[in-house]
């Protein structure tokens, strides 16, 4: 009970680094459309072609990262304060 924020920092903040994990995933997994493409990829799959795509998607991701960094400021606040 008294490590449940830290457990859940710690997940949010491992999402946060999988999320952005780029070279192993093209690397060993691919860039396959519909099967092994992540957001990462897809903003770089469609940095040539498609702009509107690339930019939404990476807004996207920033918002998601910003939300995970705000929850671990919370969380980590919430243990200075208990």
């Amino acid at each position: 009970p008294q490590s449940r924020r830290a457990l859940l920092a710690g997940l949010i903040l491992s999402w946060a680094r999988a999320l952005g994990e780029f070279g192993a995933t093209i690397l060993f997994a691919g860039n396959l459309t519909g099967r092994t493409q992540t957001m990462p990829l897809l903003v770089y799959g469609a940095l040539e072609q498609d702009l509107r795509t690339t930019f939404v998607t990476a807004l996207i991701l920033l918002a998601l990262a910003l939300v995970a960094f705000i929850l671990t400021r919370w969380l980590a606040g919430l243990d200075r304060i208990t």
